[in-house]
């Protein structure tokens, strides 16, 4: 798979030559590009590397300034195999806005990252599970950080709870100590891990906002993380404690109405999060807060099902599953 050549490393990689129309006509193709560690970089072989809806909706142009050609691919783990000596042979994970989207990414047998981006591997997780970490839980740790963390006595609401950021999110504020409710749209219990028990709320026959009210003694929500967007955007609004937070990281249409009066009123705050907007050291350095709950079991990794593992030449397929109906956390194994 590779050949080194003094410092130079043959990759072989997943490429995207020019933008699709849609998923149905995406085409990637498979090429070895020469990779070399310059000052402040590290070349990783790639273990196992996550596949994320935003690599496919780069693919057909809904990220206007994804580039062609790359190699897609924000997530990764791997081993260090060039790059300073203490890091030589260190298992490490980690994540970015920037690879796969404005430079080459992780869907490859190896990958240039800078050194300050690495985050090493807990031995309490695998590195399949490593790999599908990153985005979700990148979005999740982001979104409390600029929203305020939550406490132990606070209640946080959040739309999406089975969606991979609902289900992170939901790790993230049991774990903190918060009183979590969670809205699906339909019976299904909550699907993930948490401290706590999870209280959830069917949005197709329930009203939220009155259901979150009665839950929380007539107080409301101090924080709601609105992974859906607009759908969702009034219930979330009606359901905010005085003083509350809205954590938004999506949208269907793009315009919602707005009611100020209410807004200043409740003394409310809108929290906006676009995890491409960060860089791979910033990735790293959020994802390093949660080391301390994985090497716990605090926090857990999503299950990685063998029928959710591609290898680079399924590329296509793994594209096309993640914006279809796939439950499962996909990842690309290059040796495989």
């Amino acid at each position: 798979m590779s050949k080194k050549v003094r410092n130079m490393i043959i990759s072989t990689c997943v490429r995207l030559t020019e933008k699709a129309a849609d998923i149905s006509l995406i085409n990637p193709v498979i090429e070895q590009h020469s990779l070399q560690a310059n000052s402040g970089k590290v070349i990783v072989k790639i273990t196992a590397a996550g596949v994320n809806p935003s690599d496919a909706k780069a693919a057909i142009g809904l990220m206007p300034y994804a580039v062609f050609p790359r190699t897609p691919g924000r997530d990764f783990a791997g081993v260090v195999i060039e790059g300073p000596s203490q890091w030589l042979g260190r298992a490490v994970f980690g994540s970015s806005g920037d690879l796969g989207i404005r430079c080459d990414g992780s869907h490859a047998s190896h990958l240039v990252v800078e050194t300050e981006a690495l985050v090493e591997l807990p031995d309490t997780i695998t590195a399949d599970e490593a790999a599908g970490i990153g985005v979700p839980f990148v979005s999740a740790v982001e979104g409390f950080r600029r929203a305020g963390t939550p406490s132990s006595g606070e209640t946080v609401l959040i739309f999406g709870l089975n969606g991979r950021v609902g289900q992170a999110a939901a790790q993230l504020a049991s774990w903190w100590g918060a009183h979590v409710i969670g809205v699906v749209r339909n019976e299904k219990p909550y699907q993930g891990y948490a401290s706590s028990p999870i209280e959830v709320i069917n949005s197709a026959n329930t009203d939220v906002a009155a259901r979150v009210r009665e839950l929380t003694d007539g107080k409301g929500a101090n924080i709601v993380f609105n992974t859906v967007g607009d759908p969702y955007f009034q219930s979330a609004h009606k359901s905010l404690a005085l003083a509350g937070r809205q954590i938004l990281i999506a949208a269907v249409d793009r315009s919602v109405q707005f009611n100020i009066f209410e807004f200043y009123r409740g003394q409310h705050t809108y929290v906006g999060v676009d995890t491409l907007a960060l860089s791979s050291v910033r990735s790293g350095d959020i994802l390093r807060k949660i080391v301390p709950g994985l090497q716990t079991r605090s926090l857990r990794p999503y299950p990685i099902s063998s029928n959710a593992i591609y290898s680079l030449r399924e590329a296509k397929d793994a594209y096309r599953a993640v914006m279809g109906s796939a439950s499962d956390r996909i990842i690309l194994k290059p040796e495989i």
